[in-house]
């Protein structure tokens, strides 16, 4: 028996924020001495956003259980393609120095904030189920 789509995005969200925590502690320790300021701290904006979206798709991964009718899974998908482009684009930046890929950032960022605007629209849409909230 396979797991649902909301399963999933929970699953998911919650390998990224410990992958988070690890790429944190990562920055935090390994990376101090080897990067400059300004890449580092392009590191640690990749990991915090990260951090933030690997909770977002959880609370999606809720939602979805919640209203199950409003589609709420678009803004799971655009979380995660969220953090490929923008976080993945920056560790690229600070990692390997690849500064052109910090022209993938700004998409990852409309990603984010398209998932956003999906989240809140679907939930607003929705009606309270019967009983009550």
């Amino acid at each position: 028996m396979g797991h649902s789509l909301s399963q999933r995005f929970l699953m998911i969200g919650a390998i990224l924020a410990g992958s988070g925590v690890a790429a944190g502690a990562f920055g935090a320790h390994a990376l101090k001495e080897i990067l400059d300021a300004p890449m580092l701290q392009t590191f640690e904006t990749a990991t915090r956003y990260v951090m933030y979206h690997a909770f977002g798709l959880c609370i999606v991964s809720l939602a979805i259980d919640r209203y199950p009718e409003q589609g709420l899974e678009k803004s799971g998908w655009f979380f995660i393609a969220g953090m490929f482009l923008f976080s993945g684009s920056l560790y690229v930046v600070s990692l390997a120095g690849i500064r052109w890929m910090g022209a993938v950032t700004p998409v990852g960022g409309l990603a984010f904030m398209i998932g956003w605007l999906l989240l809140g629209w679907g939930v607003w849409r929705a009606e309270l189920p019967r009983g009550g909230a």
